[in-house]
């Protein structure tokens, strides 16, 4: 049987302002902003997190149009793997997957890190505006194409052609509760198409034919915001396919939602200061002041820190809220621990409580059955159990991503 690894984790901050208390910054996550410098002026257009790092993508920039950043505060560009429309990024199943409205027959690259990138080969020339992960398959969805205007795949590498439920201009998909979701820009009552799968979509109904911009799913909620409508640029649904509207806190053009630290957060593209609006269940929304008045495009959380990212800005085309948390160590709790991990064959075994130091961690992220931990929060004292990707998400609690 392979030996069964603990890795234990204390907290390490990294603050997103200077002179802020560290208490203060993380009480203020997604209420309170900071500018950032950005890796360069380009038209950031998503941002992510996995494997440790942010990864942003773009429209502009000539073989560099990727940067990434271990703390949602440095950036460093990264080398593209072409000079293609990057329009959106996600992380599952140990990879970054990008795709593009541009390209001939290779809209989709890929990276295990954020750094490397390598070229695949899209199902079709579609305009791919969104893509996510969830339920062991990548899922996209576009803005052009006959009737397919869907492509999955199970490893960001092959992609297979989907039937899109109607011709909408498709801009955004999330997975949650069972159910990928994608909302659009067009359509007439049916700007909502639902799949249980990623291959059978359904037509549905949305609350507004407003501009729906982004979808995410968070606390048992989808969300989807705007950049249309009179005081109603919000929607939110618990299972996808019954949608209610909601008034949202400004009429800015609202471009991305995304969910974190108990708090859904917008960002806007249209606005005096005021370019992010949260709320804690997806109802009630507070506007909040944005840390520049910049084209904000795309908002993520991981590890105690939002980051968000946009098309235009002098320098400053990333802003933060929150306190970072990395992972460090090492830090041993006062209990021990009952172990899981994988065998040889990949099933999970239980092994007798052990200690390894942290640097354990470089030999779980190469063997067989990867850096696959998920420790149970009981104040630091539960155990581990094998999943998929660890992320450090508080005080003694690892989550998977």
């Amino acid at each position: 049987m392979r030996k069964v690894l603990i890795v234990v984790a204390s907290l390490a901050v990294v603050l997103g302002g200077v002179g802020v208390a560290p208490a203060a910054q993380a009480a203020d996550a997604g209420t309170t902003w900071v500018l950032q410098s950005s890796a360069s002026d380009y038209d950031w257009r998503s941002v992510t997190y996995g494997n440790g790092s942010f990864v942003a993508v773009a429209v502009s920039g000539t073989g560099n149009r990727v940067m990434t950043s271990p703390d949602g505060v440095t950036w460093t560009t990264r080398t593209s793997a072409a000079d293609y429309d990057w329009n959106s990024v996600t992380y599952g199943n140990g990879l970054f997957v990008a795709v593009a409205v541009s390209g001939t027959g290779n809209r989709v690259m890929t990276s295990p890190d954020g750094i490397s990138w390598t070229l695949r080969t899209s199902a079709a020339d579609n305009s791919w505006i969104s893509v996510t992960y969830g339920n062991g398959l990548f899922v996209a969805v576009a803005q052009s194409g006959t009737g397919n205007r869907v492509m999955t795949s199970p490893d960001g590498v092959t992609w297979t052609i989907g039937t899109s439920a109607a011709d909408n201009n498709w801009n955004s998909v999330a997975y949650g509760n069972g159910r990928f979701v994608a909302v659009a820009l067009s359509g007439t009552g049916n700007r909502v198409m639902t799949s249980p799968d990623g291959v059978t979509w359904t037509i549905g109904t949305s609350a507004a034919d407003n501009n729906w911009r982004s979808v995410m799913f968070g606390n048992g909620l989808f969300v989807a915001v705007a950049s249309s409508g009179t005081g109603n640029r919000v929607m939110t649904s618990p299972d996808g396919i019954t949608w209610t509207i909601r008034t949202s806190a400004a009429d800015n053009n609202w471009y991305s939602v995304t969910y974190g630290n108990g708090l859904f957060v917008a960002v806007a593209n249209l606005g005096s200061n005021n370019r992010v609006m949260t709320s804690p269940d997806g109802i009630t929304w507070t506007i909040r002041t944005s840390a520049a008045d910049n084209w904000w495009y795309s908002v993520t959380y991981a590890n105690g820190l939002f980051v968000a990212v946009a098309r235009s800005g002098s320098g400053n085309r990333v802003m933060t809220s929150g306190l970072f948390v990395a992972a460090s160590g090492p830090n041993i709790p006062t209990a021990p621990m009952q172990a899981y991990g994988r065998d040889e064959n990949g099933k999970c075994v239980m092994n007798a409580p052990v200690w390894v130091n942290w640097p354990a961690i470089a030999d779980m992220q190469h063997n067989s059955w990867g850096a696959s931990w998920q420790q149970w929060p009981n104040n630091g004292t539960g155990g581990f159990v094998c999943t998929r990707q660890p992320y450090f998400t508080g005080a003694s609690t690892w989550s998977v991503k």
